[in-house]
């Protein structure tokens, strides 16, 4: 990397973009250009905050500011044509979950990131939780053997596409993209139809594991648990910090001779690094090509979605082949 620093511009100034602000204005590889919001309270009080200018239009900046990295955390609808604008722009982007509304604009997305070189991240942050990165090194180690199934609940928080994609990112992350999908969603305690406060879902896999996950808004009190079970034992991340829990460890070693598995348990009880993991991730990808979150994984991601939706809608398992 040269000396000269990479200068960001961050779109969305809601709970996200501040995360994101605050590792960038604290990374020394890095220069928090500006801000932007369409609503100019919300602008001008993160700029204020971190101490750079602000802006209420992305089209403006993105056409007149000079930066190096885009930071996109908008809602879901304006993911895509702000990423891809970026990214025709010579613009390297960070563009948070869900990848787009649809799998059509997570394909145009990862379109134009490889017509433009550049690259793009999707905000997968539960990858970097100190918990679940040692329990997917365990796994990529062989210490719990074969993926046997996978068993995910998340809530209070979020439907399908808020809490449920962190969960599938997750399952493909282990076990890879299913062969099949089934689902149901649930629409029973908030007036959000025709979103869903609950969802279940099944998942397949060629290798012939299973995995099901619930995310929930009738979860009443959150709650994380992921529990990956192998042939030779297990690893279990319970919480996710704060309201979530302390973030924890369960690794079972399983004895081949039957009878209750050897036990550990590591709690990481310090402040959240996961937002400054990520960044360092996203920088890597910029310097070597080597990251997490790529457009594959987000496109992965989308069409397990899409398949959960219409395998509800139509109340048949949809293959993914």
């Amino acid at each position: 990397m040269s000396e000269r620093k990479y200068r960001v511009a961050v779109v969305g100034c809601g709970l996200i973009g501040g995360k994101r602000s605050d590792v960038i204005v604290n990374d020394p590889r890095c220069e928090l250009a500006v801000v932007v919001d369409p609503n100019e309270g919300a602008a001008k009080r993160l700029g204020e905050r971190v101490g750079v200018p602000w802006s209420t239009s992305w089209s403006t900046v993105l056409a007149e500011t000079p930066c190096d990295i885009v930071v996109v955390a908008t809602p879901n609808a304006f993911l895509a044509d702000i990423a891809v604008s970026a990214l025709k722009g010579g613009k390297h982007v960070l563009v948070e979950k869900p990848m787009g509304r649809n799998i059509h604009e997570a394909i145009r997305m990862a379109g134009a990131a490889t017509s433009t070189n550049q690259v793009l991240k999707v905000g997968f942050n539960h990858r970097y939780h100190p918990a679940l990165m040692r329990a997917h090194e365990m796994y990529a180690d062989g210490e719990i053997g074969q993926i046997i199934n996978i068993r995910a609940r998340y809530g209070h928080g979020g439907e399908l596409t808020d809490q449920g994609v962190h969960v599938i990112d997750l399952i493909s992350w282990f076990a890879g993209e299913p062969t099949e999908v089934f689902g149901y969603l649930q629409t029973a305690a908030w007036p959000i139809a025709p979103l869903e406060d609950s969802a279940f879902a099944l998942m397949k896999f060629s290798s012939g594991a299973l995995a099901s996950f619930h995310t929930a808004w009738t979860q009443w009190k959150n709650m994380f648990s992921f529990e990956v079970f192998g042939t030779d034992g297990s690893v279990t991340v319970d919480g996710l910090g704060r309201s979530y829990g302390q973030e924890t460890l369960i690794v079972a070693k399983r004895k081949k001779e039957g009878g209750a598995p050897y036990m550990s348990r590591t709690v990481y009880d310090e402040e959240d690094i996961s937002w400054k993991l990520e960044w360092d991730d996203l920088i890597r990808g910029i310097e070597t090509g080597r990251y997490m979150g790529t457009p594959n994984d987000g496109i992965t991601v989308m069409r397990v979605l899409d398949a959960i939706y219409r395998a509800s809608e139509q109340r048949t398992p949809i293959g993914l082949d």
